[in-house]
């Protein structure tokens, strides 16, 4: 890894040029990187920790300022329980996972002595951008060392000082290795970024990593692909044959685990059937977590009668734009389902997601097999969940390994993207002096036989 201040088009170039050098590497050797890389980050810990300190004292004086958010410093900060430790598990857990590379995912005979085959291979440059995350840094190495790609990355000023260590770190730790340095690069200066995303001649796949405005700013200022997700509003749904005990499981883990990330749950559909069964239940164990909720009027009410004026503290009414809103905070939109002719029940709450949802994460809690399979056919989202937490989305949860993000789009690559999103495949022909021209109908013409191998 280098850290540069060179112009945009000499980055790419040189990204470029590493590219096809490592897209040639053996895993072996893209594998004695990774295990490099992990050491040397294991042996800095403490020096780098002792810069993310510094980057967390200045963010904590720009809450106190307004002009950061809460959720932005928790994403900064690597001394969080286990955080440290998962990022290198991270690596190691990249490292292990199958090669990606020269998979053949398609073998055809066209005709004797002339076979075709389809073979997975590098995408080849990526350009992540990101804000807070430092670990980041760490795991699109990782991965893009493994996949055979380079990687262009810059991080948020908010984590410079952290960027800035693990980048010397890194740099070093593969100086030893059979990857060429400048397969990741990291750039320091944020004029940079635009000049790096009118560069669609030789970067082939923008990652954005942050807040919607900088998914949307890097969407409305390039050509080249974007993969990535503005929001992650996720909803749940608590149908009316919905199990007590499940339902409190899965939604107070799916808002409380973790609310500043982007699988957090953000809005609470609930049956009516069950306002005052399962909803008040749900509502407490939440409120004792910390939970602000925003409910419509029916919600309210029930609540009203069930909790104490203390608790009701934590309710407040909901307004319509709070079912757009993505918190990333200990704070819950609440509404409630109402059967509404010609729709059903889950026909009403599929609709509401599909409209209100940023498709990232969706989730049913319900007894029922045939709803919840109605129900994750056609909620139109990267992942749709059956009495599961929206926390599940994730590429170490799902077993990829470490992921460069979350994707909403419906091309190439959907939902957590690790390894296997890194790559893409080209066509591979061997023949024998095999000639297009001789293969035709009629007198003479020679016969395709497309056989699959």
């Amino acid at each position: 890894m280098s850290l540069t201040e060179s112009s945009a088009i000499d980055i790419a170039k040189a990204a470029s040029s590493a590219s096809r050098h490592l897209a040639t590497l053996s895993e072996a050797d893209r594998n004695e990187a990774l295990v490099a890389l992990h050491d040397a980050l294991l042996a800095n810990k403490n020096a780098i920790l002792e810069a993310n300190a510094k980057d967390l004292l200045a963010a904590k004086r720009d809450v106190e300022g307004g002009t950061l958010t809460q959720s932005v410093l928790k994403r900064l900060d690597l001394s969080r329980p286990g955080k440290y430790d998962d990022m290198l598990q991270g690596i190691l857990s990249v490292k292990n996972l199958k090669d990606p590379i020269g998979n053949v995912t398609l073998r055809t005979l066209l005709d004797d002595g002339l076979t075709l085959e389809r073979v997975t291979c590098p995408i080849g440059v990526l350009l992540i951008i990101f804000e807070a995350r430092p670990e980041v840094i760490a795991n699109i190495a990782a991965l893009a060392i493994k996949s055979g790609n380079a990687a262009i990355l810059k991080g948020g000023k908010e984590s410079t000082e952290s960027f800035v260590t693990i980048s010397h770190v890194i740099s070093k730790a593969i100086s030893g290795t059979r990857v060429p340095g400048s397969s990741i690069q990291l750039v320091k200066t944020r004029a940079a970024v635009s000049d790096l995303l009118a560069q669609d001649s030789l970067i082939d796949l923008v990652i954005p990593r942050g807040s919607n405005d900088l998914v949307r700013f890097v969407k409305e200022n390039t050509k080249i692909p974007v993969l990535g997700h503005a929001d992650g509003l996720c909803s749940a749904y608590i149908h009316s044959d919905a199990d007590l005990e499940i339902a409190v499981k899965v939604i107070v883990d799916s808002k409380t685990d973790y609310p500043a990330a982007c699988n957090s749950l953000e809005t609470l559909l609930v049956h009516q059937d069950v306002l005052n069964t399962i909803f008040p239940a749900v509502a407490r164990a939440l409120i004792a977590k910390g939970v602000c909720l925003r409910c419509d009027t029916a919600s309210k009410a029930v609540l009203l009668q069930t909790l104490t004026s203390e608790k009701m503290e934590m309710v407040q009414d909901a307004s319509e734009s709070d079912y757009h809103t993505e918190f990333l905070d200990l704070i819950l939109a609440v509404k409630t389902v109402h059967s509404r002719p010609p729709l059903s029940d889950v026909e009403e709450v599929i609709e509401h997601i599909n409209s209100h949802s940023s498709k990232h994460t969706d989730i049913i809690v319900t007894s029922s097999k045939d709803t919840a399979e109605r129900f994750m056919k056609a909620v139109d989202s990267a992942g749709v969940f059956w009495n599961a937490s929206t926390r599940f989305a994730d590429g170490m949860r799902y077993g990829f390994g470490t992921e460069v993000g979350i994707s909403t789009n419906k091309i190439h690559s959907r939902g957590p993207v690790g390894l296997d999103g890194l790559t893409i495949y080209k066509y591979l022909i061997r023949g024998e002096g095999h000639r297009a021209g001789d293969y035709f109908e009629g007198e003479g013409g020679k016969k395709w036989k497309h056989q699959s191998l």
